[in-house]
């Protein structure tokens, strides 16, 4: 009899537990969902009519000229020779990724498809009379890299330009101007370098919006704005990095009663890698940490590994994992890694629709006998929709981006939100039931 109520107690013990940590996890994807939504709500605001009123756009026509010399720097430069190019954006513009406003097109778009390097945009500014000290708001889109420079003075900029540029994402920047410019006309020059081995759109290449003049507290406020506009656009590649980082705590604190402990492990692996991979991206755009040549190396390395790791946990649903899919997930991921460093679309491309074909095999697999067929099946179509999105939605016209509250989230980001709350159910579904419970208890204990 005590035989008997010591293992009622411990199935009891284990249904109770297995309804704590799924009241956890709606709670606390409820607590993110909130917080991605205030955070979008507050960043994808128009720029105070007030502040904007109280600050000069600096748009309307520039001088452009490609190539390098550190003289177009200086105010008594004759660049009546130059290009003239027109940065006044279009109502209501922004640009594809983070939603940032006055978006324009760059120098592809203004007669130089292709070109990469540096090229140099300058114009005359007339500072208002007054007591106030100015500040100028560098341009919050730019690729890659930029230096900004008042009547030959340098100020600042995004990177390190020179014979060896180190280039880094391009965030809200404000230089203060020399305290005799108010009351003057300066020449404003900006400095761009695109990286060669970086892609580019129709309309890529340096500024896509441009500076701001601002008198202080004006411009301090502005600043703020522009922060947290930019905050709010990578907002989620924090969150859910944090969120992945809980489901592997929540794997590896209930392995041991988990009656899928391989699966665990290695998933727990692969969200290591993907909660890495997603939390470069706010990294890159926040910091100097990592600069754009590195992020973009790994961007295309570290889904190789990823798409492993995933599709040896999946071959591990199942208690008894087929050998061949193991190693042709690792052939796969080999073949994937050298495709990216060589640049060969072909390989990368073969590898990612080999990938395919195995997480086939394995939901068929699942659909067989796999344990919580429907749970762990919904799971692994959320995963493989984040890791293929290219393959599986844009065939069927899945928008890459959307933009709630006017600021960019991806469909990948969409994904996760699915993907991350739905294997933390299933991590909790692989602890034993109560009748499961009882009679592994009972046998132990005869």
């Amino acid at each position: 009899m005590k035989a008997i109520h010591i293992v009622r107690t411990t199935a009891t013990s284990i249904d109770a537990t297995r309804r704590k940590l799924i009241l956890g996890i709606v709670i606390a994807t409820l607590m993110a969902l909130a917080i991605v939504i205030a955070d979008l709500a507050s960043g994808g605001r128009p720029d105070p009519p007030a502040l904007r009123a109280a600050a000069t756009l600096l748009d309307g026509s520039w001088r452009f000229h490609t190539g390098d010399d550190p003289h177009w720097a200086d105010a008594n430069t004759d660049d009546s020779g130059w290009e003239t190019v027109d940065m006044t954006a279009l109502p209501g513009s922004h640009d594809g990724d983070v939603g940032l406003p006055d978006y324009v097109g760059g120098w592809m778009a203004h007669g130089h498809p292709g070109y990469h390097g540096y090229a140099w945009y300058r114009r005359a500014v007339a500072v208002p009379a007054g007591r106030a000290s100015w500040d100028i708001l560098g341009p919050t889109l730019v690729e890659d890299g930029y230096e900004l420079y008042w009547n030959g003075q340098l100020l600042g900029g995004s990177g390190k330009l020179g014979p060896a540029p180190r280039v880094v994402g391009t965030r809200p920047l404000r230089f203060a101007l020399p305290a005799d410019a108010a009351g003057s006309r300066g020449v404003l020059a900006v400095r761009a370098y695109k990286l060669p081995a970086s892609g580019g759109s129709s309309d890529g290449g340096g500024m896509h919006s441009v500076p701001i003049l601002a008198p202080r507290p004006i411009s301090d406020a502005l600043h703020r704005v522009q922060w947290e506009r930019t905050i709010a656009g990578y907002i989620v590649d924090v969150i859910e990095p944090i969120a992945m980082l809980a489901v592997i705590g929540l794997a590896l604190g209930r392995r041991s009663r988990s009656s899928h402990k391989s699966f665990l492990i290695f998933a727990s692996i692969a969200l290591a890698l993907m909660a890495a991979r997603r939390l470069n991206n706010a990294i890159v755009a926040w910091t100097d940490l990592l600069d754009l040549a590195t992020y973009a190396w790994l961007a295309s390395v570290m889904w190789a590994p990823v798409v492993a790791a995933w599709t040896l946990a999946w071959n591990r649903w199942r208690l008894r994992p087929w050998r061949s899919i193991d190693v042709s997930a690792v052939v796969l991921a080999v073949a994937g890694t050298i495709g990216a460093v060589i640049h060969s679309a072909s390989v990368t491309s073969g590898s990612r629709l080999g990938s395919i074909a195995l997480f086939v095999v394995i939901g068929a697999r699942i659909v067989r006998s796999g344990p919580m067929r429907i749970l762990a099946l919904v799971t692994l179509a959320s995963i493989m929709a984040a890791l293929f999105g290219g393959e599986l939605l844009d065939t069927i016209g899945v928008p890459g981006i959307w933009f709630p509250f006017g600021i960019g989230v991806s469909r990948t980001q969409y994904v996760y939100a699915i993907a991350i709350p739905l294997l933390a159910f299933l991590i909790v579904r692989t602890l034993p039931s109560k009748e499961n419970a009882s009679i592994g208890d009972a046998l132990r204990m005869t």
